[in-house]
Formats: structure tokens, sequence, C-alpha cells
């Protein structure tokens, strides 16, 4: 039998920290929510301010990120539907620790720091997702952190690239980033400029590693970048190989 949610609710099932949540705490929840539509550009939360409301998204994009003393942005990833900010503050109670900005049009259910935190006591079995989700940001924070303190520019771009691909899922050796990213995004992520983004990967295009088309960039081989990456000399003995003739037609 088809249930129909009502239309807030049905946003807050779709958010997967709230999986499986019975429909009478989702109603519950809806109530206690704020709805919020954002412009593209206009920020959702501030770096340094107090605590306040947190923000499940329900529909658009969002910009994590933050700028440094000399105007240099930070990008730390981009939030789509299911994404959750503010989180963090609501939590310990401290000051925000990033900037958010809606990229494009989105929706958010903007939940009370108190209510919230009654969720996380509330309900196990979303504390116990919220608890996974922390740790998968701190695994991919090490795994940054490691790449910045180790790996020169060049293996920074392309350790990014394929991140991209794999949170893209590859199919059959190849993967499809859509929208493809903005050369100033990757050089902020990775901590260069935008100059040598594009250079690096002209140079992956010129392989056949990479294809532009329209606003989609295609990596052709996952695992030959993968080789790269981990710098095995059997990659570099491997020269420029020519793509999958099929990968543009998928």
């Amino acid at each position: 039998m088809t249930i129909e949610l009502p239309m807030s609710a049905l946003g807050l099932a779709h958010t997967p920290l709230l999986a499986d949540v019975p429909r009478a705490r989702l109603d519950q929840l809806a109530a206690c929510c704020t709805w919020r539509k954002f412009e593209p550009g206009q920020e959702i939360v501030s770096r340094n301010a107090a605590a306040g409301d947190v923000h499940l998204i329900v529909v658009g994009r969002v910009r994590i990120h933050v700028h440094t003393g000399d105007g240099r942005e930070v990008l730390f990833k981009h939030l789509q539907e299911g994404g959750i900010v503010g989180d963090f503050a609501a939590v310990d109670g401290g000051l925000r620790s990033t900037d958010a900005h809606a990229v494009s049009h989105v929706m958010s259910a903007a939940m009370r720091a108190a209510d919230f935190r009654q969720l996380l006591l509330d309900e196990p079995r979303v504390e116990g997702r919220y608890v996974q989700h922390l740790v998968g940001l701190v695994r991919a924070l090490t795994d940054r952190v490691i790449e910045l303190s180790t790996l020169a520019v060049q293996n920074r771009i392309r350790s990014e690239v394929l991140r991209q691909a794999h949170a893209a899922g590859a199919g059959g050796g190849s993967a499809r980033l859509s929208p493809a990213p903005r050369h100033a995004d990757l050089a902020a992520q990775v901590g260069t400029t935008r100059e040598q983004v594009t250079r690096e990967l002209s140079a992956l295009t010129r392989q056949g590693l990479l294809q532009k088309s329209g606003g989609t960039l295609v990596v052709t081989d996952v695992r030959w970048l993968e080789d790269l990456v981990r710098g095995a000399a059997e990659a570099d003995a491997r020269g420029p190989r020519r793509p999958p003739p099929s990968v543009l037609h998928q």
C-alpha cells in the first residue's frame, strides 16, 4: 500500500540521516522545522557565528568553505540533497566552523540546536548514522592533511579528481563528473592556483585520461588514474593510451 506523506515529512524522509524513522516521528520533526529557501550565492551559515539552527538540505547544492586572512578560499566540499549544515556548533555549543553558501536554489529544513540534540538522544539509529557521518568526515580530512603534507601539487590535483571519480561511481572503468568541477574549485580544495590546475588537467587530457563532453568531465580510466596517484612505476611505463571509444556515449 502506498502511503502519501505530507510534503514536509517527505522531504525529511529523503535525508539519509533520517532513513527508517517512523512516519509519526517524521511528522513531529517536520512540525519543529522552519522551511527556508536560499537563492544562489546566499549565505546559509557564517563562520565564527554563534551556534544556531541545523539545516537539513532538502533541495539544492551547498558550498562548504572558508576564506583565509589573505583572502584565499579553502573549499572543503559541496553538499547535495540530504546533506547537513551547522551541526557541529549545535552539538558542542561552539562557534560555526565554516561558511556555507547556496550554489543553486536551496531549500532546507532548519531545526533548532536543542531539537537536533534531542533527536540524537531519542533515536539511537539516527545517532548511529550521525556518528558514522562524523567518522567519515574525520577520515576524509585525515586523507587531505596527509596529501597536503606529503604530495606535490600535481599529485594533489590528480588525487582530488580521483576522489570525485570514486564519489561519482565508476562504470566500466570510467567515471563521469557532472557538472565538471571548476578549475578554481579544484585549486581551492588542494591548495594551489587555478593556472596549475588548468595545466595538469590539460596534461591528463592530452594523455587521453580525461575528456570533456559539454558540461561533463569524463575520467576514461579510473584504474589508470589510481596508478598515477600511487606513483606506480608500471603506470609511468604504460605511456599514453587511447580511451575507450564508447565512453562519451554511455
